[in-house]
């Protein structure tokens, strides 16, 4: 018997861990870069409000399926001002995650046979789930900036395409998206009526200042625009799947009937964490913010070292850094082998393209997010030893 999931490939991260088994890290200590999540917890006075927040009764009852009033309306209001657009609390959804947010607007815009666009090196996730609707992902091979051409993007429309899915700050290269890159997408979508999916999970961790993009200023725009957001690395609240979804009201009709059948109500302990930080943690984000930017520099302090022997640095920031490696052998055989020689953890580029794109061989994804700048020397230490 085959199924929607035999559509796909294994999940990456799981793949890799599996690589660690009976693997001794004793005497060289294990430099985990394989997976873009925090592992401390969230900061104390989160902690004290989640814990104040166990006491209360509807914690632990369901709650509205689109997620709780208070968080919705602090999301738009937020938003509004940040991005300096109009969005209001019924154009917010609270889902379980932001892949669950994804799921459910593919799952408002398309039907078994339609198409998505989406740029490459891609988030794997994303991939995943169109493999398993039945929905063909279009690959969007990105240049050596690793910024997706809209006019490259407009010889791949169809009359199937439904969408076209950004990641910025993206996953898994790092790179932002400048605005005029976002306002020609925007453009094309809007003129082949096909919505415009924009992930920005790591928005938090923006270089600049100011909006990443003025979309929500457009006139009508949650007819083209969907935003989605997570929780999880902004306030350390991977288990607690909290994520949001940004669009028409219209559509939320239908997210609405995804969101009940899957998960009935996002998780109350996780929304009113994450209501409690945004309302009282702006300046702890700020802080981290300046840590993630400060490993992002080291990074780069340090790829010079790299360069010498032949590696090249093709995006860099939020929690990523996105490399080429100059060996004869595919990044797929070379990552195992870095964890028994090494001691490092990191996901081949073949995780991150279609099994036809020959780039994913010369590349790997390495997420900063949880070593610091210290282990972040290391690492570059063992990286340019390194001699399969």
């Amino acid at each position: 018997m085959t199924g929607r999931t035999d559509a796909t490939f294994s999940p990456p991260v799981m793949e890799a861990r599996r690589w660690l088994d009976g693997q001794d890290f004793s005497e060289t200590p294990l430099l985990n870069v394989s997976q873009a999540a925090p592992v401390d917890a969230p900061p104390q006075p989160l902690l004290d409000a989640m814990a104040a927040a166990l006491a209360e009764p509807d914690t632990h009852l369901y709650g509205p399926v689109l997620g709780l009033p208070d968080l919705r309306s602090e999301i738009a209001q937020q938003f509004s001002a940040s991005y300096g657009g109009a969005i209001s609390s019924d154009h917010v959804g609270i889902t379980s995650g932001c892949n669950q947010a994804f799921s459910a607007a593919i799952s408002t815009l398309c039907q078994e046979g339609d198409a998505v666009i989406l740029p490459t090196p891609f988030y794997f996730n994303h991939k995943m789930w169109l493999d398993m609707q039945g929905v063909k992902a279009i690959a969007l091979p990105c240049s050596d900036d690793m910024i997706p051409d809209p006019e490259a993007a407009r010889a791949l429309i169809t009359e199937r395409t439904r969408a076209i899915s950004l990641v910025t700050p993206n996953n898994p290269c790092g790179v932002e998206y400048p605005a005029a890159v976002m306002d020609a997408f925007y453009d094309l979508c809007d003129a082949h009526g096909i919505a415009l999916i924009v992930d920005e999970t790591y928005r938090d961790f923006h270089s600049g200042t100011g909006a990443p993009h003025g979309l929500f200023q457009r006139d009508g725009w949650d007819q083209t625009l969907i935003q989605l957001y997570s929780f999880s690395k902004t306030y350390r609240l991977t288990g607690h799947r909290v994520g949001a979804i940004v669009t028409s009201r219209e559509r939320m009709d239908g997210v609405e009937k995804f969101l009940d059948t899957v998960s009935v109500c996002p998780n109350q302990l996780g929304q009113k964490a994450a209501l409690w930080g945004m309302r009282h943690l702006a300046q702890w984000v700020a802080g981290e913010r300046h840590e993630i930017l400060a490993r992002r520099d080291a990074i780069e302090a340090q790829f010079p070292r790299l360069a010498e022997k032949g590696w090249r640095l093709l995006g860099c920031g939020a929690y990523f850094a996105y490399v080429e490696h100059p060996f004869d052998l595919s990044s797929a055989d070379l990552a195992p082998m870095m964890v028994k020689e090494l001691s490092i953890l990191t996901l081949p580029g073949t995780m991150f393209v279609p099994n036809d794109d020959p780039n994913g061989a010369r590349q790997f994804r390495i997420a900063y997010a949880n070593i610091d700048t210290g282990q972040i020397e290391e690492l570059f230490d063992r990286l340019v030893a390194f001699a399969p």
